[in-house]
């Protein structure tokens, strides 16, 4: 079988890195080969492509037979183009000269296309992350937005518990403070019954006063009065009747004092309960 350009895998799983080498087309893939001339991988963008142009092209003119893969590189490079006019050059189609200026204009060429395709890349990757930037800030905002609504129903609902705890707590002072003004207005009334009560009694100790005073004076009148009853013996008339006129003066003061001690002391009487009422309430 004839000598193959063909790629040899390496890396690890999940990222690929290849050898283009030189081999016999019965090795196997992975097996012995004769010349490694370039690596390619296919995980960078764009893809690293890296093949020696002149073994390569030796290798071609020497009949080895490139596998798709490889023929997709070898193309990429310029180096099948190479083998093609170097072919017409044999043939006498066309100069070296002629062939050389016909690669270096392809190979501008291609070269500003690959340049084109990176600044491309490069613009597409800016575009997308900008783009994944952008939906990440909506993401963001929209998540801050949920957060905040979620803390205000937090705490609406805290303000609610404390407002419901505080009405709670202040139920019973408002039925203390019920309680307290139905007693206060309940013993209004007895308080002005007691004032009103109470005010004869005050009447009723001056009252106290003048009627023993009062009785001081029954009792003098009683002994000027024996006094006078020695006094009516006809054998002391005169100067005896001067004294017993003289003395009948007060007793008359005295009475007059006593019918108005009786007068006061009639309210006095009418808060002071008998002693028959006492045992009646007794009984």
């Amino acid at each position: 079988m004839p000598t193959k350009i063909r790629l040899q895998r390496k890396g690890k799983k999940g990222l690929p890195f290849y050898h283009v080498v030189i081999a016999d087309g019965r090795a196997p893939r992975d097996g012995k080969f004769i010349e490694r001339i370039g690596i390619y991988n296919p995980v960078t963008k764009p893809a690293e492509i890296d093949i020696k142009f002149d073994r390569a092209l030796y290798w071609l003119q020497a009949g080895a037979q490139p596998s798709d893969t490889v023929r997709a590189l070898l193309s990429s490079k310029g180096i099948l183009f190479k083998y093609h006019l170097l072919k017409g050059v044999r043939k006498g189609a066309l100069t070296e000269e002629l062939a050389e200026a016909k690669f270096e204009a392809w190979l501008k060429e291609k070269q500003e296309k690959h340049l084109n395709s990176i600044k491309e890349a490069s613009l597409s990757d800016k575009d997308a992350q900008k783009k994944r930037l952008a939906e990440e800030a909506k993401v963001n905002e929209a998540r801050a937005k949920e957060l905040a609504a979620k803390r205000a129903k937090e705490i609406a609902a805290m303000h609610k518990a404390e407002a419901q705890e505080e009405e709670a707590a202040a139920e019973p002072v408002a039925k203390v403070v019920a309680v307290a003004e139905e007693a206060v207005a309940e013993a209004e009334p007895v308080a002005e019954a007691v004032a009103v009560a109470e005010e004869p009694v005050v009447v009723a100790e001056p009252v106290a006063e003048v009627v023993a005073v009062a009785e001081e004076a029954v009792a003098e009148a009683e002994s000027v009065a024996k006094v006078v009853d020695v006094a009516e013996v006809p054998a002391a008339a005169e100067p005896v009747a001067e004294e017993v006129v003289v003395a009948e003066e007060p007793v008359d003061e005295v009475e007059a004092a006593v019918e108005d001690v009786a007068v006061a002391e009639e309210p006095a009487a009418e808060t002071e309960p008998t002693a028959e009422e006492t045992e009646e309430e007794k009984a």
